[in-house]
């Protein structure tokens, strides 16, 4: 094959009888309309249309010099080119060579190279252009002066600025933070968290998308004072109740997670029962809760008298004397220790309300707020995930928690009170510990659910799920369940198939007595039929009257071996049935009979002397001869024991154990002299 340089050089040739095939290259003539290398002409489809175009280094040189010009029209018109061109790599590569990203950011950084009827259009074309290129990855970010930085910032913190404008600003800002160490200093300079979070409030969900981008990319790259870069510092973040597209609920799920996993180092640090600051914080919440406002006097003497206070305080019976060693456990670590000292500090009426009224009962129903604190905490990092990376896709944010600067600490006061109350609506003791923080695990998730606004909505909707009211969805969700998956009941329905045919068999095994049809005015007669033990023979014979328990084989003389049989009919197929005779039977028996037909051209005919024993051996022979069983029975006992099974299944077993082995078998009574009298 020839390559690219001598496909132009001889269609300029034969085409327009001309040279200086350099000056020239092809082109997507639809499209992005990138050039055509030797590196992608591979790529190149069937019935592509690719045209002749001037060469990338040609077209950056013309319109480096159109963009320097003092032509209006000119300068705009090579600008919008610019920005087309611009993500084409090869033409990149030519345009940057040539200090084309240096002319660029000088005219960014110079209002004056704008003229001010074209401003808006012809600064958002630069932006394109700029940002396209850079995103080549040829140049460094690091190459980029504040001046740039500053004015670019400047678009963004504009009131008026154009949409367009705006966007692109937004974006090269990101790029910035997100691709130097050093600009995310100077872009942190000049941009805050406060100032992005004003441009949530547009009805333009691009400009949305572009700004939660950018605080996530600040978040991100903030060092260690990032807990003030986070959202959470600034109150109200104003998400209304606009619908939001999914790509900004996707980056307000991503700055969630981010921001709840700065609580990752607090959760996981154990706390160190010989550091005397650390044991101090316990100290606080046992003099907020038992001593007010006031120093106890003599505090060294009073210490001995800790270990009833932290009794009271609700922490482990072992632990009395040296709670911290209850908070030497990850999770939650230090975390919960956090949480107690902010509801005691900033609710304390409601922190000294639930450790005083739970500490004075004397009825063993008093809640623990020690470990209900700690195991609480546990139990949010994991509803909320705490430390685990985002998942690609997902949006499932919260709104309520950018409504407030200190959401977590919130967030926790409103669920412990949540505990106490379900403690008490349950009247639990302390062997329902886990019960109760099963129903408040529930509680809680139930209310997220629900996607509260606010905390207040939060505190509402809790309210409005009580321990009965949770016991109430319960019942109302067990009983409206939606089916299982249809693999499952695919998986089951063979074992239960098997144990149905093995239950007919069975049957068939024990045998049943069927009545002889003849004239009526004769002594009724019977005759019995049951199979072998190994399913090979079925051996009949007649009897005088109907037996009341199992028959003998000995006592059936006649015989048909199972390989014999050729097949099993039913009602009017029946040789017994097609008789004069019997066409003037009623159509109760029609519906009762059935016929073995065996070599040599025999049958052994049967009418069965009710609707069950009819299912049954029809069943089972059908089941002998390797064939479906299709009765109403069947398909009856397959509905009825495949619902059982996969309600096993699926029924909820955590936190019960399953012994290994069956429970042994009480003894016998001393008597039996017990009754019961129904009158």
């Amino acid at each position: 094959q020839s390559d690219l340089k001598s496909i132009v050089t001889e269609t300029l040739r034969v085409k327009w009888s001309l040279s200086g095939s350099e000056q020239f290259a092809l082109r997507y003539a639809d499209g992005p309309q990138l050039y055509i290398t030797e590196q992608t002409r591979g790529e190149i489809k069937n019935g592509t249309i690719l045209r002749l175009a001037i060469s990338p280094g040609r077209a950056a040189r013309q319109l480096l010099e159109r963009i320097q010009s003092h032509g209006i029209d000119a300068r705009l018109e090579a600008l919008k080119e610019l920005a087309k061109l611009s993500a084409d790599p090869t033409f990149a590569g030519e345009f940057i060579n040539m200090e084309g990203i240096g002319t660029l950011g000088r005219l960014v950084e110079s209002d004056l190279a704008f003229s001010l009827c074209s401003f808006g259009e012809m600064l958002a074309f630069t932006l394109t252009a700029f940002l396209e290129l850079m995103d080549h990855g040829i140049v460094s970010w690091d190459l980029i002066s504040l001046s740039f930085i500053k004015q670019i910032a400047g678009y963004v913190n504009q009131p008026m600025v154009d949409v367009s404008i705006l966007q692109r600003s937004l974006a090269i800002l990101e790029s910035m933070v997100l691709n130097s160490h050093s600009l995310y200093h100077r872009v942190a300079q000049e941009i805050t968290v406060g100032q992005l979070i004003g441009h949530l409030q547009v009805s333009n969900q691009e400009i949305q998308t572009y700004a939660i981008a950018l605080i996530n990319a600040l978040f991100l790259k903030a060092p260690e004072d990032r807990r003030q870069v986070g959202p959470f510092s600034h109150p109200q973040l104003p998400l209304g109740n606009r619908p939001i597209k999914a790509e900004m609920a996707h980056q307000l799920y991503v700055l969630q997670v981010l921001t709840f996993n700065l609580l990752e180092e607090r959760m996981m640090t154990k706390m160190d029962p010989s550091d005397q600051a650390q044991r101090d914080v316990i100290f606080e919440l046992r003099r907020i809760a038992f001593d007010g406002d006031n120093d106890p006097s003599n505090a060294e003497k009073r210490k001995a008298m800790y270990t009833k206070d932290y009794k009271m305080l609700g922490f482990t019976v072992s632990n009395h004397v040296n709670p911290a060693v209850d908070f030497t456990q990850t999770p939650p670590g230090m975390l919960a220790l956090d949480n107690m000292l902010y509801l005691a500090k900033l609710h304390q009426d409601t922190y000294v309300r639930i450790v005083l009224e739970n500490s004075s009962r004397e009825d063993k129903h008093e809640c623990p707020f020690g470990r209900c604190a700690i195991e609480l905490t546990r139990m949010l990092c994991e509803i909320l995930q705490v430390g685990e990376l985002p998942n690609e896709g997902c949006n499932d944010y919260h709104p309520m928690f950018f409504t407030h600067d200190r959401a977590w600490e919130e967030f926790f006061c409103v669920c412990i009170q949540l505990l106490n109350k379900t403690w008490k609506e349950m009247r639990a003791t302390a062997e329902d510990f886990n019960k109760v923080m099963q129903v408040v695990r529930e509680q809680i998730t139930r209310a997220l659910a629900m996607k509260p606004s606010s905390l207040d909505q939060l505190k509402s909707k809790l309210r409005s799920l009580s321990y009965s009211e949770i016991l109430r969805l319960r019942q109302s969700e067990r009983m409206t369940l939606s089916p299982p998956p249809p693999e499952l009941r695919e998986r089951i329905q063979p074992e239960i198939l098997e144990l149905i045919k093995q239950q007919r068999l069975n049957r068939l095994c024990e045998g049943s007595c069927f009545r002889k049809l003849g004239n009526r005015r004769r002594q009724e007669k019977f005759w019995f039929c049951r199979l072998s033990l190994n399913h090979k023979v079925l051996h009949y014979g007649d009897l005088d009257e109907s037996p009341q328990g199992e028959v003998p084989f000995e006592m059936l003389t006649d015989k048909i071996p199972v390989s014999d049989i050729k097949s099993v009919v039913t009602g009017k197929d029946c040789p017994h049935m097609k008789e004069k005779s019997a066409l003037k039977q009623n159509k109760e028996v029609l519906e009762l009979a059935f016929s073995i037909l065996y070599d040599p051209d025999e049958a052994l005919n049967f009418v069965a002397p009710n609707k069950y024993e009819y299912c049954i051996w029809t069943d089972g022979l059908c089941a002998l001869l390797g064939r479906e069983m299709g009765s109403d029975l069947t398909r009856s006992d397959l509905d009825t024991l495949i619902s059982m099974e996969m309600k096993l299944r699926l029924l909820d077993l955590e936190n019960i154990t399953i012994p290994e082995a069956p429970p042994p078998v009480p003894k016998e009574p001393s008597t039996y002299n017990f009754t019961y009298n129904y009158g």
